[in-house]
């Protein structure tokens, strides 16, 4: 939590001027990795492992545990990265609350995707509207994202997440295992909120 709350800083009690330079995929990763991928994803499975009596010990469980780590760590950083793009173009009534990731100045899959690809010109327009609370900025933000085709970006990634769960499930013995990651796995998939 820290990591992320560490994107945006403050000082005395208000956010500190945006410093954009913060936002990178790196620490995006890092993030994600510690916050949704362990947390969200990887926990839950270790701990099905240690129910059903697989001791990480053993070369079965050692495989088992760096099997679900393996694919925890793809299912995770894909689902915050979802989460991310559905809080800027998913409709309210569908994803079933307000985004507020731009407004809040959050550091986003988007605006760290954005900012590899901008030219100056729209990285000003970038830096003038992001983290402001303000409905115009907002449109601005998020039709710069439009104009970088980040949606389309992020489904040609979503496939190719797709791809790389199912490959490495079809890998997991025993086979039976492998319901749980395709039970996950089909809950994130082209989900819409």
């Amino acid at each position: 939590q820290h990591i992320d709350t560490n994107g945006t800083p403050y000082a005395d009690g208000k956010r500190a001027p945006l410093d954009l330079s913060r936002f990178t995929l790196d620490r995006y990763q890092g993030c994600v990795r510690y916050k949704t991928c362990y947390y969200s994803f990887y926990l839950s499975c270790a701990l099905a492992l240690a129910y059903c009596g697989y001791d990480p010990d053993t070369t079965e469980g050692k495989a088992l545990y760096q099997n679900a780590e393996d694919i925890c760590m793809i299912l995770g950083e894909y689902f915050q990265i979802q989460d991310d793009v559905l809080d800027a173009f998913a409709p309210p009534e569908v994803l079933g609350k307000i985004g507020t990731d731009i407004e809040d100045a959050k550091c986003s899959w988007l605006v760290c995707k954005a900012l590899e690809l901008v030219s100056e010109e729209q990285k000003e327009i970038l830096m003038a509207n992001y983290g402001k609370h303000d409905a115009e900025g907002v449109k601005k933000v998020k039709e710069l994202y439009r104009e970088l085709k980040l949606e389309e970006l992020f489904q040609t990634y979503e496939e190719e997440q797709k791809k790389m769960c199912d490959d490495l499930i079809a890998k997991i013995e025993p086979q039976n295992f492998q319901d749980l990651f395709k039970f996950l796995l089909a809950k994130i998939y082209k989900r819409q909120k």
